[in-house]
């Protein structure tokens, strides 16, 4: 066997199985303007599965139409701030033609100094 035959290939697969979510976008669900189902179809989903606990944002961006975000998460940060974070990481990563879901860990750290 000389050194310019051709070996063996490999393939190598990973999976990740769980259980299937309810509802199914967990805290952010950011839709590409041509992505498979649109933001007012995927708000009616989570109403279907759990009611009044997101909100539809509709954005002014060249490929994303809107972000559905999780109403609790818009008490513990400001609408404006936690967009601009959401929309500034989905765009390096998706397209038109995508629905990105998103999980959001927020944790708050309170320091205080109280007199004795």
């Amino acid at each position: 066997m000389n050194k310019y035959e051709e070996g063996t290939r490999k393939v190598e697969i990973n999976m990740r199985l769980s259980e299937f979510e309810v509802p199914p976008i967990q805290d952010v669900l950011v839709v590409g303007k041509k992505a498979p189902i649109g933001p007012e179809a995927a708000r009616r989903m989570v109403d279907v599965l759990s009611p009044e606990q997101y909100d539809i944002i509709r954005i002014d961006h060249p490929f994303i139409e809107a972000v559905i975000i999780r109403k609790a998460l818009c008490r513990i940060i400001s609408p404006d701030k936690i967009l601009k974070l959401i929309i500034e990481e989905s765009e390096k990563i998706m397209d038109e033609d995508m629905l990105i879901k998103m999980q959001m860990d927020i944790s708050l750290n309170i320091s205080k100094v109280v007199d004795l």
